[in-house]
């Protein structure tokens, strides 16, 4: 039940991105409103809640059970996903999960059945999904504007690394990085993967030495013939490129990036464009906006998410398979990762 009209949302983890959903629900979003926060580092929480001026609960289930809860933003680490997904549900509570849902896939289907049994809805933070420029490509190819899609480009670039300590629990590249260009193609192409194939290095010795890479080219073969490639680097100097281009048999649709500042300067050694954003909270930041809306305004009209429990395993399957397909060097059918597919048909389908 809605107290006061709106959809009253706990955060769970005060980090980074934690705290940013925090600062969006407490403000930015209609029909949103922060009701409390917790994070197993008291200051962190502490110095969101005395910023928002919400209250700071002493336990997850203090957070979660509280009155005026309707829905929980789970945004804490990988490795506590799972277990965050199956204590909100089992209060009740509708679930806002960041990606990904777990790194592996006996751990989703097991919270998506939990989910359902529940009766919650379970939205997963693909935020990119509701950027207005991928979007518009997405309508495009939908619409039919550019006719059949053959080709989708995906370009994903970092200005710089994640601290090591992140990448020892985030998955890795392919996990952590790519599964947001991953859930792009499927969304974006409005077809499923049946072929990976990856190949990767890494450019920095202490990634290396962490066993990941930083630099990797994905090719994705799709159930209607489309082909998707994807390029990432942990290590873009010129700032947080990201873009998407589809090739159809008639015409083109893309996405560029934005720059920072609507200027340009002219002048007899050339043009000088302003440089595009360099942190992804600055080039999605709209984007983070339109997903809690579309969240909120889904949970107060009972309608179930528009990014479910399924969206957010597939990529998972995608990110295992580009995996296998670098370590051994060869192209990987999608089924034989996951020969039965999805062991739950999700919550709100």
């Amino acid at each position: 039940m809605l107290h006061d009209g709106r959809v009253g949302v706990a955060v769970l983890g005060c980090g980074r991105i934690g705290s940013m959903h925090a600062d969006l629900l407490a403000g930015r979003v209609a029909g949103a409103r922060l009701t409390g926060v917790f994070d197993v580092d008291v200051d962190a929480a502490s110095a969101v809640g005395r910023r928002l001026g919400v209250s700071v609960a002493a336990t997850v289930d203090e957070l979660v059970e509280a009155n005026g809860v309707d829905a929980v933003a789970i945004c804490t680490s990988t490795d506590t996903h799972v277990e965050m997904i199956v204590r909100a549900a089992a209060a009740g509570r509708h679930v806002f999960c960041e990606k990904p849902l777990a790194l592996d896939l006996d751990r989703i289907d097991a919270a998506l059945h939990d989910v359902e049994r529940a009766g919650v809805a379970l939205h997963v933070g693909f935020n990119r999904r509701f950027d207005p420029a991928h979007r518009s490509v997405r309508d495009a190819i939908a619409n039919g504007e550019i006719g059949d899609v053959h080709l989708l480009r995906i370009t994903s670039r970092d200005p710089a690394p994640p601290p090591l300590a992140y990448l020892a629990t985030s998955g890795g590249l392919f996990l952590d990085m790519s599964i947001h260009d991953f859930d792009m193609a499927r969304f974006v192409t409005g077809s499923e993967v049946v072929d990976v194939t990856a190949t990767g290095t890494a450019r920095d010795p202490a990634i290396a030495d962490a066993g990941d890479i930083d630099t990797a080219a994905i090719t994705l073969i799709h159930e209607n013939g489309c082909i998707t490639t994807i390029d990432n680097s942990r290590r873009a100097l010129y700032g947080y490129d990201q873009r998407v281009e589809a090739f159809g048999s008639g015409g083109l649709v893309a996405s560029e990036n934005a720059a920072a500042r609507a200027v340009v300067r002219r002048d007899a050694s050339g043009a000088h464009e302003p440089p595009i954003a360099d942190f992804f909270l600055d080039r999605y930041a709209t984007s983070f906006v339109h997903q809690w809306e579309d969240f909120v305004g889904r949970i107060a009209n009972r309608r179930p998410p528009s990014v479910t429990g399924l969206d957010g395993r597939a990529p998972l399957v995608l990110g295992l398979a580009a995996r296998r397909s670098l370590d051994e060097r060869r192209t990987v059918p999608v089924a034989e990762l996951d020969p039965k597919g999805p062991k739950s048909d999700g919550a709100g389908q």
